[in-house]
Order: C-alpha cells, then sequence, then structure tokens
C-alpha cells in the first residue's frame, strides 16, 4: 500500500505555477518528488492538489494508470 503527502504548496508568480515537494510512501519507503502545475494564482486548490498528486505518480515508477481518477 502506498501513501501520498504534499509539502507546503506555494505558488511561484516568475513561472505561474504551484509547487510543492509530494512524498509517495510505499512499502516503509518514502519517495520523495519536486512537482509543479501551471496556473492562475487563483486555482482551485483542490485541482492544484491532485494535479501535483498526478505529477508525483508520472515521475513514480507506479504509474499514472492507478491515479488516472484524481
Amino acid at each position: 500500500m502506498q501513501t501520498i503527502r504534499l509539502g507546503d504548496v506555494r505558488y511561484n508568480a516568475q513561472i505561474g505555477a504551484f509547487e510543492a515537494r509530494v512524498d509517495v510512501d510505499r512499502n516503509g519507503t518514502t519517495y520523495r518528488y519536486p512537482c509543479q502545475v501551471a496556473g492562475p494564482i487563483d486555482m482551485d486548490a483542490g485541482h492544484v492538489r491532485a494535479s501535483l498528486t498526478r505529477h508525483a505518480m508520472r515521475m513514480s515508477d507506479s504509474g499514472a494508470s492507478l491515479w488516472s481518477h484524481l
């Protein structure tokens, strides 16, 4: 089983994107990914978090297909 945790989500106005560290805990091992999603500063927070999670899952070997519903 795996658990996903997002660090502090910050908006980088210079590039117009939200950024966060995303930790994927899988079978006792933590994999940490620097993630970002482009969008306006008023983007829906739920959409931002889901997009950052998808970005981490694409970077992870667990595959984005497991998280296509996000």
